[in-house]
C-alpha cells in the first residue's frame, strides 16, 4: 500500500504543479556533471511511454565550455527528446529521437583532444557523450570550429516545404559557408526531414553542391549512418584546377594535373571506397575507368583502371613536373648562340623543374594502369600510345612498365623513385626497340623516305626532387645502335658538305644510300654525357663525332668530322659544330677553315682559273670502313673531361 500511495501522491503533485518543478533539478544535476550551465527557462512536459517516454521543453540553452569560441552550444526555442529507458537503467544516455525547433547549435574541437560535445568536466572523454540516433532540425543554424584544422563552417537550415509554400514535412534544405582545412567553402543542397546519425538501415537522402577552395562538389544519393558513413550510393562529379587539391579532402596523394571533370558512380561499405564507371576530362585529354580505395590497411590502398581514348601529351607535363608553356617560356629567354662556357639560364632551360611532394607519398600505397589508345602531339614528337603501370609502396614510386610507341618501336622503361630519401634516388632503366628512321623525326623532309631501325639502352642513376635535378646529377651508360638500312643521300652529302652531290641531288631528286651502321655511345657522369663513340657509316659519308652533352645546364658541344669515300669536285671539308642550349641548338661549320679555303681557291684562281677548284675537291677514302674499326676509332678520338665541358653555376 506505501508503494501505492507514493505513486499516487506524485501523481497529484504532477497534476497540481506539472513537471516545472524538475527544471531546478535537472539544471542542478547537468552542472555539476558537466561544471556547464543548462537553462530551462519555458515549460517543461513529460508524455509518458514504453520503452520511450518524450521530453518537451521550451526555451532551452546549453552553454559551451569556458575556451569555446561561442558561448552556447545549443539555443532552441523547443526540444523534444525520446528517452530509451531500458538503457538509460544500464547508465547509458541514449536518446532514440531528439526534434530541435528553431535551434542554434555550435560545437567546436579545441586543443588536447577536448570537443565542446563531450559531457566531461574536461571534454576529453569519449565515452561521455549522449547518443542521438535520428535528429530532427525544424529551421536552424548549425556551426563547427576546429581552429588547429583551420576549418569553421555555419549552416542555415529551412524546411523544404517552407520555401515551396507548403506545410507538409518533406525535408530541409541547406547551405554553408566558411572555411575547409584553410580553403573557402561554399555549399548547398538538400536532405531528408530527418537526420538518421546512426540508423545502419534505412539510406539518408542527401544532394548538395559545393566548393571547397578550387574544387567543386555535386553529389545526388543516399547515405547511411551520418556519423560512421556505413554505406553510400551517389551519383558524384568533381571539377577542378588539379587532382593533387584533393588532398585536403581525402587525405590520399594524387598527382599534379591540368584542369580536370569527371562523373561517376560512388559506393561505400566497409572499408571499401569505389569510384565506378566514371569518365571525364583531364586538360585537354578523356579519361575513364574504375577507382577504388581500401582503408583497412596500414594506410590506404588505391587501385585504378584507367582509360584514355585520345591523351594529349601536354596534360602528362605537370604530372612530371613541368610547367605549362615552358618550352615556349625557354625559347624567349634563350640568349643568342654564344659560347659553350656560358650558362644557360635558368629560364631557358625546359627540362621539368617542378619538386614531387614526396612529404604526401606515404598517404597511400597505389597500384594504377593507364592506357591511351591515341596521342595527341607536336609533329616533332613521333609518339603512337601509351601503356604504363604504376606502384606507389611506402614511397617509393615506380613505372614498370612505362611502354610507349615511338617512331614505329617502342621506348620501354622501368623507372624508380625512393621517395623515403631526401633528396629522391632515381634509377631509369630505358629500352629502344625497332624505331624507324623515316618516323623519328617527322618535320624533316630528308628522313621520310630513309629506311633503318634503331635499338639502344639507357641506364641512368641519378638523385634529386625533380626530373631537372635528377637528370643533372645522373651516371650511366646511354647507348644508341643502327644496323643495315637506307638513308637519304642528299641529307648524307649536306652533313659530308659536299656543294656539287647537294646542286646535282636538288635539280635531279633525291636518292637512298646504303646505311652500314651508326652507333652513340655516351657515358654519363654527374650530368654530363661523353662520347665514347658517336659514327655514322653510309655508302657515301662516314661521320666521326666527339663532345659532350650537359643535362644540368641543356647543353650541347658536339663536334662531327666527316671522311668521303667518293671524289667531289666541291667540298667545304669542315668539321660541323652542333653547340647551343636544347631549345635552341645551333649547327655550324668551322668559318676560319671555310675562309681558309675559299682564300686558297682564289689565289690559285688568280693564278690560273683551272686551278681554282683544286682546294674544294675531296679525294676520300676510296672505300667502305669496317664498322667495328670505326666505332673503336672513335673511342679512341680526344674526349673533354666532365669538368671541362661546360662551366656550371
Amino acid at each position: 500500500m506505501s508503494i501505492l500511495a507514493s505513486i499516487v501522491l506524485a501523481t497529484l503533485f504532477i497534476a497540481l504543479f506539472g513537471w516545472n518543478w524538475l527544471r531546478g533539478p535537472i539544471e542542478r544535476i547537468t552542472a555539476e556533471k558537466t561544471g556547464r550551465v543548462l537553462a530551462i527557462s519555458g515549460d517543461l512536459s513529460v508524455e509518458f511511454g514504453w520503452p520511450w517516454p518524450h521530453i518537451h521543453a521550451d526555451a532551452v540553452t546549453f552553454a559551451n565550455p569556458d575556451w569555446a569560441r561561442e558561448k552556447q552550444m545549443v539555443t532552441a526555442d523547443a526540444v523534444d527528446i525520446a528517452i530509451d529507458l531500458p538503457k538509460l537503467l544500464r547508465q547509458n544516455i541514449v536518446f532514440p529521437e531528439v526534434r530541435l525547433t528553431r535551434p542554434a547549435v555550435f560545437l567546436e574541437q579545441g586543443t588536447e583532444g577536448r570537443k565542446s560535445w563531450l559531457l566531461d568536466r574536461n571534454q576529453q572523454d569519449e565515452g561521455a557523450r549522449i547518443q542521438i540516433d535520428r535528429l530532427t532540425l525544424d529551421r536552424g543554424t548549425l556551426g563547427y570550429d576546429d581552429p588547429e584544422a583551420k576549418t569553421s563552417i555555419r549552416s542555415d537550415l529551412s524546411s523544404a516545404n517552407a520555401q515551396a509554400g507548403r506545410t507538409t514535412d518533406a525535408g530541409v534544405v541547406f547551405n554553408a559557408r566558411g572555411q575547409y582545412k584553410g580553403l573557402a567553402l561554399k555549399a548547398a543542397g538538400s536532405g531528408g526531414p530527418v537526420l538518421s546519425l546512426r540508423d545502419e538501415t534505412t539510406p539518408y537522402a542527401l544532394k548538395i553542391d559545393a566548393t571547397i577552395g578550387r574544387t567543386n562538389v555535386r553529389a545526388d544519393g543516399t547515405i547511411t549512418s551520418l556519423l560512421k558513413f556505413s554505406a553510400i550510393d551517389m551519383r558524384l562529379a568533381l571539377r577542378g584546377d588539379s587532382l593533387d587539391q584533393l588532398f585536403p579532402l581525402l587525405g590520399i596523394a594524387l598527382p599534379a594535373t591540368r584542369s580536370y571533370a569527371t562523373e561517376g558512380h560512388l559506393l561505400h561499405s566497409g572499408h571499401t571506397w569505389r569510384y565506378d564507371k566514371f569518365s571525364g576530362r583531364i586538360g585537354a585529354s578523356d579519361i575513364e575507368g574504375a577507382l577504388q580505395v581500401d582503408t583497412g590497411g596500414k594506410r590506404p590502398a588505391l587501385k585504378a583502371e584507367l582509360v584514355s581514348k585520345l591523351l594529349d601529351l601536354d596534360d602528362l607535363g605537370p604530372m612530371i613536373g613541368a610547367r605549362p608553356g615552358s618550352v615556349q617560356t625557354a625559347k624567349q629567354a634563350s640568349p643568342s648562340p654564344s659560347l659553350v662556357s656560358v650558362p644557360t639560364p635558368a629560364a631557358a632551360r625546359v627540362l621539368p623543374e617542378l619538386p614531387f611532394k614526396t612529404d604526401r607519398w606515404d598517404s597511400v600505397d597505389a597500384e594504377v594502369t593507364l592506357q591511351a589508345r591515341t596521342i595527341r602531339r607536336t609533329k616533332e614528337l613521333p609518339i603512337e600510345d601509351l601503356k604504363t603501370h604504376l606502384s606507389l609502396h611506402d614511397s617509393v614510386l615506380t613505372l614498370d612498365p612505362l611502354d610507349f610507341g615511338v617512331a614505329g618501336g617502342h621506348l620501354n622503361a622501368v623507372i624508380s623513385l625512393d621517395g623515403r630519401k631526401d633528396p629522391i634516388q632515381a634509377t631509369a632503366k630505358v629500352r629502344a626497340r625497332k624505331l624507324l628512321m623515316a618516323k623519328l623525326f617527322p618535320t624533316v623532309d630528308l628522313t621520310k623516305t630513309s629506311v633503318g631501325q634503331i635499338n639502344g639502352e639507357f641506364d641512368l642513376v641519378g638523385k634529386g626532387n625533380s626530373v631537372r635535378s635528377m637528370l643533372a646529377s645522373s651516371s650511366g651508360k646511354v647507348g644508341l645502335v643502327i644496323a643495315r638500312g637506307e638513308i637519304s643521300k642528299l641529307m648524307m652529302e649536306k652533313a659530308g658538305l659536299h656543294l656539287w652531290e647537294i646542286l646535282e641531288l636538288s635539280l635531279t631528286g633525291d636518292k637512298l644510300v646504303k646505311l652500314r651502321c651508326g652507333v652513340a655511345d655516351f657515358d654519363v657522369k654527374d650530368g654530363v654525357m661523353v662520347t665514347d663513340a658517336l659514327v655514322f657509316d653510309t655508302e657515301v659519308t662516314t661521320i666521326l663525332g666527339t663532345g659532350s652533352i650537359d643535362l644540368g645546364q641543356e647543353k650541347l658541344d658536339l663536334t662531327l668530322n666527316q671522311k668521303t669515300k667518293n671524289t667531289s669536285p666541291l667540298a667545304l671539308r669542315s668539321p660541323i659544330y652542333v653547340r647551343g642550349s636544347f631549345v635552341r641548338p645551333t649547327v655550324e661549320v668551322d668559318k676560319g677553315r671555310v675562309a681558309a679555303r675559299a682564300i686558297g681557291a682564289i689565289a690559285l684562281g688568280m693564278v690560273n682559273p683551272l686551278l681554282t677548284l683544286i682546294p674544294l675537291i675531296d679525294a676520300g677514302p676510296g672505300k667502305d670502313s669496317d664498322c667495328r674499326k670505326l666505332v673503336s676509332d672513335a673511342r679512341a678520338l680526344p674526349r673533354p673531361a666532365n669538368n671541362e665541358a661546360t662551366v656550371r653555376k
